[in-house]
């Protein structure tokens, strides 16, 4: 797995299994961070009603093996 986190957006790799939906995993991740930042910043749950959107970019990479891929999105930080 990469991950590098933008000022307003972030980039993740990850490989899933088909049968999982990308859209489920979407889901957890939105919801897992958004407890994990309401929790670490209190205000932020008077304040703001939801913190991800709904929407969201997928791209796939067909038959790629995840360590050539993995170097771009690390290289996403110096962009």
């Amino acid at each position: 797995m990469a991950l590098e986190i933008m000022p307003d957006h972030v980039h993740v790799l990850v490989e899933v299994d088909p049968q999982l939906g990308i859209h489920r995993l979407v889901k957890h991740l939105k919801g897992v961070s958004s407890h994990s930042l309401r929790q670490e910043f209190r205000t932020l749950k008077s304040r703001l009603p939801t913190l991800w959107t709904n929407s969201y970019f997928v791209s796939t990479v067909g038959g790629a093996p995840l360590a050539v891929i993995q170097p771009y999105v690390e290289s996403q930080k110096n962009v």
